[in-house]
Formats: C-alpha cells, structure tokens, sequence
C-alpha cells in the first residue's frame, strides 16, 4: 500500500511525541493511534527511564490510554503510526489489541519484530494479521534517533571519572 497524505499527518503527530521523550533524556520514539476516520484516539512516547517500567514503550502507552479511553481491550479499526519499527513485546500486545493497521518510520535492526531482527507476522502463526507500512517519514524519524544516540555518546565520552 502506498503512503497518502493522512499517513504523512500523522506520522508527524507521532515525531512530535518521540520530540517530547528526547526532550525527557528517553529514547525519542513516539505513537498515536487513530480510528477509521482518522480521528485521534491516543497518544504517547517513551517512558521506561521515568516510569522506570521496561514495558513504557510507546506503543503500550497509547494502547493503555486508548483501551481506557474506549473501555475495551479491543481496538479494531485503528491505526497505530509509530516513529521506530515495534520490538517482539509491542507487536505482541498490538496483536491482542487487534490494531488493524500499523506505520511505522524508521527501521530497527536490532530488535525490529516486522522487517528487521524478526518477521512475526510472516511466520504466519497469529490470529490476527495486520495491514502493515514502513517506512514513513523514514529520514525525518531515523534523524531523531540518530541524533539523540550521538548526543549520548558525546555525554558519555565527555564524562570524566572520579
């Protein structure tokens, strides 16, 4: 499936969360999720550093707030767009939420659960499959996260020991 107009706007909603967990020192990924009209249900970024909670990843934080705010653990018809491919923890609970469709920017080679580390869907071993496009505002998100891994790396050289 091609990428449209709609899936561009809320990427960037997405970029926008993964700015706010760069500004709070956490890995700068960012998630919205919305339903079949676009409308936004949920948004999050991550938190594991601050919640100290390794599941805070962005995904499951707007899982969490969307099944709270619909009142069901089911989320059919809806979009999750997330700035960094899902690792194994996140395509697992998307499954159980019954996303039907996720975007997603950058990959992840290390622990990227689509495309990357992982192909969990082509394993063909899931009741639920859901319509999946990479690669959106791929440059834009890939930047963000390079950039805050070479600023850590500056941090951590800059430190001296005491």
């Amino acid at each position: 499936m091609l990428e449209n107009i709609e899936d561009g706007t809320c990427m960037g909603l997405a970029l926008e969360q993964a700015r706010k967990a760069y500004e709070h020192d956490e890995v700068p990924v960012g998630a919205v999720l919305v339903n079949e009209n676009n409308e936004l249900i949920a948004v999050g970024h991550n938190q594991p550093i601050f919640a100290s909670d390794p599941t805070a990843h962005a995904e499951i934080i707007v899982l969490r707030a969307a099944a709270t705010k619909l009142g069901n653990y089911r989320l059919p018809n809806t979009t999750l767009y997330v700035t960094l491919e899902p690792c194994t923890m996140c395509v697992g609970a998307l499954v159980q939420a019954r996303v039907s469709r996720i975007v997603y920017g950058a990959s992840e080679p290390k622990t990227g659960a689509i495309e990357s580390a992982h192909q969990l869907f082509a394993e063909g071993k899931f009741n639920h499959i859901p319509e999946i496009l990479g690669g959106v505002r791929k440059e834009e998100c890939s930047s963000l996260l390079s950039a805050f891994f070479q600023q850590r790396r500056r941090q951590k050289k800059n430190k001296t020991p005491l």
